[in-house]
């Protein structure tokens, strides 16, 4: 006789719901509701994000929030003030308005009949973000938060400065996305009769950030606003940060754990900039039941083992190994108990634990230094690094000898080393390699230090030309196993394009050798405990489309990067809207030129139903002089096919010892 299963309960939806704001404002929102919630109050997840539940981020969310209610929670997923159908124009990234609009939102969440209180924040990117600007704040029902691929430094560790060095790769492609975005049309549906009202509000009122993120390019209070690494004590509820290795934002899961005093976990996998479940590089995991325990034990109360389990789990990349390219392993805590990593010195094209003799090496980068890079933030994985050896050839490298035993490696890597430049401003990159037996080179991990910032970016300081001075290059934080057999690389040079805009004039840096050069490793010895995370379930990452084109025209030298990541139209789950979004990113530099640099972005997003669409189209352009930095912007939204707002702007911005 089959048995059968109880019906399970629907979650119900609340497509339309708007959280109302003390100034009149409101924001929408998209509310899942447990079967619970009938019976009695419930506690509550909210996700904050500018990136529009009703179209752009509706399968990622449908992917979670449902989830969370089907277990027991209010699950909300809210637009921000200007972004969506919520009222307003969004004039720059996490604002103080911004930031209490999402404490007043938790407010709001908290006093509904369907809520019983305790609440939790989970995000990535920027809602990330949010949810550790917002836990800094302390609102009273706060009980926990899931931060993914976010940081907590708005300055050193996101889209706009490296080391003090302008993140080329990033600035002004993610200002003209933004700058799209805060201009395109909101869904008539949604917001109703006055849709067309708002757009234009946003259409006038838009503009690029790159403007205000190039003003500030020193470290300064503008920055300090919602980055709570200038007070992690700011921060007492418990903290789940999750990152990738391929991810730029995965440095921060270790600060976090090193330096925040309450209840902390941390996941780093193989992933790039995305949930778990979507992780590429994989292999991926669905984290949602992760995500659940930590909820349970922090607004719950239950006494599940969640905080028992090492506060690290961390996915150990390793190629060769049978079955799967890698494994977890495990940290108790983090910082780790154990001795100090190794030490290595540079010597005569040689990276030795045995520090040889001083010898001064002199470097000048040509400009296309970096074109192998790969993007600072990877979509999939035709975007991660190449391989190295043409950067290595046209660097200073330092390469050890074969390795006897493996050699692995978890956390953040340091060059110091002694210098010299011919320029009052010069930049430094460092790269670790991998060399196989082949002699095939593969990137491991790498810094970028603006050398008028070695001693902090809040009051950079000209070099004095030709005057010794001692340095400290962070690589960022990895995992990774050296082979035996395999061979450590050190790479140094003084130009790395795009990711960071060139010295306005190409400097000559002399390194000192020797016993004041030294190359630090977190050195890991393997243990038998490591284990994977209780949730760990395999799922199959979705594909990206897009190319990344290099080519050089060798009559006047002039190297062009052309990153085209197309998605056209898409339909809307369950809704009759179709939403269009394009890129074009086109880097160009010439050798023995760095004022020839130049990045152009071009961007178009919209929305069609039936017999109606509305779009944008955003030009914006970025280069320099020895002087300044120059950029141009074109905005342009249509109706129909009818050019409806058309703007142009320049603005020129004195470069800060960059």
């Amino acid at each position: 006789m089959a048995i059968r299963l109880p019906e399970r309960q629907p979650v119900q939806e609340v497509d339309d719901l708007w959280i109302p704001l003390a100034d009149g404002g409101r924001l929408s929102a998209h509310l899942w509701l447990p079967p619970a919630a009938a019976k009695g109050p419930v506690p509550a997840i909210v996700e904050v994000s500018p990136y529009r539940h009703e179209d752009n981020t509706r399968r990622r969310d449908a992917v979670r929030h449902p989830y969370f209610a089907e277990h027991g929670y209010a699950s909300l997923r809210v637009d921000i003030r200007g972004s969506g159908a919520s009222s307003g124009v969004l004039m720059d990234e996490y604002t103080e308005q911004e930031q209490g609009d999402v404490c007043a939102v938790l407010e709001w969440v908290s006093s509904q009949s369907w809520c019983s209180g305790p609440l939790g924040m989970i995000g990535i990117s920027w809602g990330g973000f949010a949810a550790l600007q917002a836990a800094a704040r302390r609102p009273p029902n706060l009980r926990a938060v899931v931060a993914v691929c976010a940081s907590a430094d708005r300055y050193g560790a996101d889209v706009k400065f490296h080391g003090g060095c302008v993140l080329a790769s990033e600035l002004l492609p993610w200002s003209s996305t933004m700058y799209a975005m805060s201009a395109r049309p909101p869904d008539p549906e949604l917001v109703g009769a006055g849709w067309r009202d708002l757009w234009l509000e946003r259409l006038e009122g838009a503009l690029p950030y790159a403007e205000e993120w190039l003003s500030h390019q020193r470290r300064d209070d503008y920055w300090r606003c919602g980055s709570p690494a200038d007070d992690y004590a700011a921060i007492e509820c418990p903290v789940y940060a999750v990152g990738g290795w391929a991810d730029p934002y995965r440095q921060a899961v270790l600060d976090l754990l090193e330096s925040l005093a309450g209840p902390r976990k941390g996941l780093i996998g193989p992933w790039a900039h995305r949930y778990p479940e979507e992780g590429t590089p994989g292999p991926a995991f669905d984290f949602r039941a992760e995500c659940v325990r930590w909820w349970d034990r922090w607004l719950k109360g239950e006494e599940n083992g969640v905080m028992d389990e090492p506060m690290l789990h961390a996915w150990m990349p390793e190629p060769a190994r049978r079955g799967a390219p890698g494994r977890w392993v495990t940290e108790r805590s983090w910082p780790p108990l154990r001795p100090a990593g190794r030490g290595y010195a540079l010597g005569d094209s040689t990276l030795s634990e045995e520090p040889g003799s001083e010898v001064a090496v002199a470097v000048s980068s040509t400009e296309s230094v970096g074109l192998d890079a790969g993007a600072w933030c990877p979509w999939d994985e035709h975007e991660l690094p190449a391989e190295q050896g043409r950067d290595d050839a046209l660097s200073l490298t330092f390469t050890s000898a074969p390795l006897e035993r493996r050699l692995e490696i978890l956390g953040s890597a340091a060059l110091e080393v002694d210098v010299a430049s011919d320029r009052k401003a010069a930049l430094l990159v460092a790269r670790l390699c991998d060399v196989a037996p082949d002699g095939s080179s593969q990137l491991v991990t790498r810094g970028l230090l603006n050398l008028t910032h070695r001693a902090g970016s809040a009051h950079p300081v000209a070099l004095v030309p030709n005057r010794r001075v001692g340095i400290r290059v962070p690589l960022e934080a990895i995992a990774h196993v050296f082979l035996p057999g395999h061979r450590l690389r050190v790479s140094v040079g003084t130009s790395y394009w795009p990711w960071a805009w060139p010295s306005s004039e190409r400097p000559t840096v002399t390194l000192f050798t020797g016993p004041t050069s030294r190359l630090e490793l977190p050195v890991r010895p393997r243990r038998r405990d490591d284990r994977a995370p209780g949730s760990s379930l395999p799922v199959d990452p979705p594909g990206v489309t897009g190319t990344r084109e290099i080519t050089h025209d060798a009559e006047t030298g002039r190297w062009t990067l052309l990153v085209d990541r197309i998605r056209g139209r898409r339909q809307v789950g369950g809704r009759d809207l179709e939403v269009e979004r394009g890129q074009t990113d086109v880097y160009t530099i010439v050798d023995g030129d760095p004022l020839s640099a130049r990045v152009e972005c071009s961007r178009v997003m919209g929305l069609a139903r039936e017999a109606w669409c509305a779009h944008v189209e955003t030009k914006s352009e970025m280069s320099s002089d020895a002087d300044a930095f120059l950029l141009r912007h074109r905005l342009e939204a249509y109706e129909n096919g009818k050019l409806l707002f058309s703007r142009e702007r320049e603005v020129r911005i004195p470069r800060d010892l960059v």
